[in-house]
């Protein structure tokens, strides 16, 4: 957790007399600016803050910090109002977590030319199927695909991805091509990353609305190890269409129930504060957004939002 921040937390707590204030002036959530303070509290090795439902107070230690905290935070502010007007190009690293199906050509593309817009950036990309703690382990922010974005952090829609069930044309003809998302039988198995972790999916299409039972017979954490499976004939499985875009235009995979719609999460970018976003943050995010809007492949959605 970035200790600067958590100063400028408690500062706000302090002088807005609340955490909910706080949290609202900081536009970060209550539970964040909870957890900053106490962060500083857990490395300092004492309470900062007397805590009841109704009232907030120092205690004795806190009175003491809070004084050299709020002078330090002031001549730190100072300091960056000197060098702020100099240049506001984006700089540094910026660390970024993401699904392991963001490793994809068009993905790929996107990087490039943002590092040609700005090459004194340098991206730290961790591309994992878990859920990272951007606070704990020191992202600056994360790509997620959700239909349910944490309420401690801000987000930013950027487009809905799509899922595609596909399989091998070798493992259909030999098991059975089904028409209908009910033609599904147990013939068919289901190869499931981690990320789709899901006991059924639903079809919508023009012959109305099929709940499918998924019997999984591997999971995977690992994108390319399941597309693999999927292209040797272990069975079916659900990718965003980034994914499988290149097989199924090649005739390597084929996709079944191309008339029904499925699971089609919102991909976000998530961050945990709009006030200290740094240029790298907002110039990425920003790029990632118009990307996203000349792109066809993926569905669009609305570019201003903020959850929790």
């Amino acid at each position: 957790m970035d200790a600067l921040t958590s100063l400028r937390v408690f500062r706000d707590v302090v002088e807005a007399g609340s955490f909910v204030k706080a949290a609202e002036r900081l536009d970060i959530s209550t539970a964040m600016t909870s957890k900053h303070v106490a962060n500083l509290e857990r490395q300092l090795g004492v309470r900062l803050l007397n805590r009841t439902t109704r009232h907030l107070s120092l205690t004795e230690a806190g009175s003491v910090y809070y004084e050299q905290c709020r002078e330090a935070l002031d001549i730190l502010q100072a300091a960056e109002a000197a060098v702020g007007n100099q240049t506001d190009q984006p700089r540094g690293v910026l660390k970024i977590t993401a699904p392991g199906w963001f490793a994809t050509r068009k993905f790929a593309d996107i990087l490039v030319a943002y590092r040609a817009r700005y090459p004194d950036v340098t991206i730290d990309l961790r591309l994992e199927n878990r859920f990272v703690d951007l606070v704990e382990e020191g992202y600056d922010m994360a790509l997620r695909a959700t239909s349910e974005p944490s309420p401690t952090m801000i987000v930013r829609p950027l487009c809905t991805m799509p899922f595609l069930l596909v399989g091998a044309p070798a493992y259909l003809k030999e098991r059975g091509h089904p028409r209908r998302p009910d033609e599904l039988s147990e013939r068919h198995q289901i190869v499931l990353p981690t990320y789709a972790n899901i006991d059924t999916v639903e079809f919508v299409g023009p012959d109305g609305t099929f709940v499918v039972k998924n019997n999984a017979v591997l999971k995977s954490n690992d994108t390319s190890m399941t597309l693999q499976l999927v292209r040797a004939g272990l069975g079916l499985a659900y990718f965003p269409e980034w994914i499988v875009a290149a097989e199924l235009a090649s005739g390597a995979l084929t996709q079944l129930f191309p008339d029904y719609t499925t699971f089609a999460p919102r991909v976000y970018a998530v961050y945990t504060s709009r006030k200290y976003m740094t240029t790298k943050v907002r110039t990425f995010i920003d790029f990632l957004s118009d990307a996203f809007a000349s792109d066809d492949s993926v569905v669009k959605t609305p570019l201003s939002r903020k959850l929790g």
